[in-house]
């Protein structure tokens, strides 16, 4: 059974540095109490100071136009083609896949303005805690609220980290328009480190993923994660030049931190955190599935969720369940279907889609082939009149579907499958489904250690076969980097972590089957160039908010 938790609003932050809003040092709390009473004990401290750091968390990984969508579809792992005008969306989608987007790119201004307003949440929080522990100082609890808040903020910043770059570091309400600077990306990858280890001591050892107290809240566990992964980036993560080639990055041999009082490399950290979830208890479910369940909540894997129920927790996640889908599939079992996100024809080859051996998670992971309804019975599909058997072809999909494309402009490309169909998922025709939505899980943090052990030069087949052998995959032997970036598309589609695991391989900005030279449409020009500096390892900060604030410089390369 989920537990419920109400999150009330401490205060709905804008962020006058960096959006239209204007009145973020002058916002006070709204949520109807009187001051006193809204903090007069834990419970009230938690809902009305913490809780809130948790709002809106679904724009990580399954809100329309917002961090999953910069991720995934900026890859080689899946694209929204452009379906006779259907998805075309003014060239949105097909240009993010195309690596064609500018400095008015919305989806840029939209997450920029997300992770900045809950960075704000996160200040206005801590400043409160720190009030309150100053005025009663026996409420030792207040100290872990306000390093729990320190941990969010850390992770908020973590993803500006990753999309941007070179982000200002605000962790004051009282700071002004003036003193906004805008610090390297090194720094800002040191500052984040140092809040999380900073932060730890004082985390809860409780699994986040599992109900109780700290069910989806940010726990020793989760800050484990965020620090492996933080590590394994550290080469791309500390190079303020990222546009001069992936040769000149920094190696990560050379790149110290320490952990627990211990001087380390990067890839020595890893395996240092990846060992710590291990200590934790965390372990690879026998049934790859049952992470992605309607039961999911109970999984020893996943590390960090997003609590999801249609009446505890009726968060709308329309990437997966509603984009992906045809519409004639969803109609059959009752949901709604938009009939646009689909697999790309690369990852289908490193599936082995077609193949006489395919990897057991193609079948786990996608819908491609035939499409059955609730019945067991194959569906058909209404095209022109006539009524054809329904089949996904994933072989099919590409940037641009024409007229001339015939059915495939609506069958094209194999279907996000690996979170279970919730039939009876409440309102909203299927949008609230009961699935919990995974962030953070241990499967990752095993991958992440067979790499930076493949970095030390040292064997990673214990880790990848330890992946491979819980689907019943055939084992291997010398495992390559190319293998491990093969890997982790294997196991982790669909999850939001392709361009960040191609920018540290340095295939991001590479060409493919699916992206080259010449992919056009019929209304437009050539479409796609090739990127030979590696400018867009990260995105363009958007124009307005340069224009709100003259401190911030552009992203070399826009």
């Amino acid at each position: 059974m989920k537990k419920k938790y109400i999150s009330v609003a401490l205060i709905a932050a804008c962020t006058a540095f960096f959006s239209s809003c204007s009145n973020f040092l002058e916002e006070h709390p709204t949520d109807g109490f009187e001051e006193e009473d809204a903090f007069a004990n834990e419970n009230l401290v938690y809902l009305n100071a913490v809780a809130n750091l948790y709002n809106g968390m679904i724009n990580i990984m399954g809100s329309d136009r917002q961090i999953y969508d910069m991720n995934t579809f900026s890859s080689d792992e899946a694209f929204l083609p452009c379906r006779i005008g259907d998805w075309e969306d003014g060239g949105l989608w097909q240009n993010l896949f195309l690596h064609n987007w500018g400095t008015a790119f919305d989806l840029s201004l939209n997450t920029w303005n997300y992770l900045y307003e809950k960075i704000g949440h996160c200040n206005q929080a801590m400043e409160k805690l720190q009030q309150l522990l100053e005025e009663s100082p026996e409420a030792t609890y207040l100290a872990d609220y306000i390093e729990e808040a320190r941990a969010m903020r850390a992770m908020y910043y973590f993803y500006l980290l990753d999309l941007y770059g070179r982000v200002p570091l605000v962790t004051s309400t009282s700071t002004q328009m003036s003193e906004v600077s805008q610090p390297e990306r090194s720094e800002v990858f040191e500052f984040v480190v140092s809040e999380l280890q900073k932060a730890l001591p004082s985390l809860s050892d409780q699994k986040s993923n599992q109900a109780g107290t700290y069910y989806g809240r940010f726990t020793k566990g989760v800050a484990y994660f965020l620090l492996a992964k933080l590590a394994l980036n550290a080469e791309v993560y500390t190079d303020n030049n990222w546009n001069d080639g992936i040769l000149n990055r920094p190696n990560g041999r050379n790149i110290m931190m320490n952990v627990d009082g211990q001087e380390m490399n990067a890839f020595e950290a890893v395996i240092k955190y990846v060992d710590k979830l291990t200590e934790m208890g965390y372990t690879l479910e026998n049934d790859f599935s049952a992470n992605f369940s309607l039961t999911n909540d109970n999984s020893n894997e996943n590390i960090f969720t997003i609590p999801m129920d249609p009446s505890d927790y009726p968060n709308n996640w329309s990437y997966n369940y509603i984009r992906t889908r045809h519409y004639t599939h969803a109609v059959a079992f009752g949901l709604n279907g938009w009939n646009g996100s689909c697999a790309t024809t690369e990852a289908m080859k490193v599936f082995g889609y077609g193949t006489e051996n395919p990897d057991p998670r193609l079948e786990l992971t996608y819908f491609a082939g035939a499409v059955y309804g609730p019945d067991g019975n194959q569906l058909l599909l209404d095209y022109g009149g006539e009524s054809l058997p329904f089949v996904y072809e994933p072989m099919q999909a590409k940037v641009y579907m024409e007229a001339s494309d015939g059915v495939y402009v609506q069958t094209a490309g194999a279907r996000q499958k690996k979170y279970e169909m919730d039939e009876n998922p409440g309102s909203n025709n299927g949008e609230l489904p009961r699935n919990d939505m995974v962030l953070y899980r241990y499967a990752d943090a095993v991958l992440m250690k067979g790499e930076a052990k493949l970095r030390l030069g040292q064997s990673a087949d214990d880790e990848v076969n330890q992946i491979r052998a819980r689907v019943n995959a055939p084992l291997k032997q010398n495992v390559t980097l190319e293998d491990m970036l093969d890997e982790r598309l294997l196991e982790l589609a669909w999850e939001g972590w392709r361009r960040n695991d191609q920018i540290r391989f340095g295939t991001f900005t590479e060409p493919n089957d699916d992206r080259y030279v010449g992919v056009k449409h019929s209304a437009s020009s050539l479409d796609y160039k090739i990127d030979n500096t590696g400018y867009t390892t990260v995105f363009a900060i958007h124009n307005d908010v340069l224009l709100l604030n003259p401190n911030l410089t552009q992203n070399p390369g826009y």
